[in-house]
């Protein structure tokens, strides 16, 4: 099974390229969207959110306000890593049952959907990494037109990931999002048809001399 990892800055063109591969037959697991379940009404971070931040970022649903949160933890370096001491052991159990389940399941491609990949190290459990990416000035207006978005918001989100010209130095390969959907998807059906066939075929032919 080859595992691919994608990932991205804020408003890259990300969840684009991810729906593109479900477009596919390629099982995706969305960490975002994995967090997001968690912190809806009776998820699993929940209880221990609330503990470290206060009643204040729940909702009234018993949900997490995530504005709320956000605004907390963005501007604070220490609070974020309290947040993501919470998260990211919940996330990996989460893609860890999605990768045996596939791997039973025979498989052939998988994509692991995180946005902070090179961040947090994740990118060791890929055998190819894609990078979404886009122009500075277009990622900008694409991530403040998201509701609940600042200046200031934004600052500190982008401060908090790696620079996208260091992670295309550290990916296999990139997919430039600012030129439309169509010039995406040709990209991305490019890399599937070359270098992750060739390494497919790598792959297949060591299982079967070993």
């Amino acid at each position: 099974m080859i595992i691919i990892g994608l990932t991205g800055g804020i408003a890259s063109g990300k969840s684009t390229t991810a729906a593109m591969f479900r477009e596919l037959d390629i099982p995706v697991h969305d960490a975002d969207a994995v967090v997001h379940q968690m912190m809806a009404p009776g998820g699993a971070a929940i209880d221990k959110v609330v503990e470290a931040f206060g009643i204040q970022v729940q909702g009234p649903d018993g949900s997490i306000d995530r504005q709320r949160l956000g605004s907390e933890v963005f501007a604070a370096p220490d609070r974020r890593k309290t947040l993501e001491s919470i998260i990211h052991p919940l996330v990996a159990t989460s893609r860890d049952s999605f990768m045996a389940v596939n791997r039973n399941d025979g498989t052939p491609i998988i994509v692991l959907d995180i946005p902070l990949l090179f961040e947090t190290g994740g990118e060791a459990w890929c055998d190819f990494v894609i990078l979404c990416s886009v122009d500075a000035d277009i990622q900008r207006q694409r991530a403040l037109q998201r509701t609940g978005m600042t200046e200031a918001k934004l600052d500190a989100i982008l401060e908090s990931q790696m620079p996208l010209a260091t992670k295309r130095a550290r990916a296999d390969a990139v997919i430039e999002t600012g030129h439309g959907t169509d010039a995406a998807r040709q990209a991305l059906l490019s890399i599937l048809d070359g270098p992750v066939r060739k390494l497919r075929e790598t792959k297949i032919g060591a299982s079967r001399n070993a």
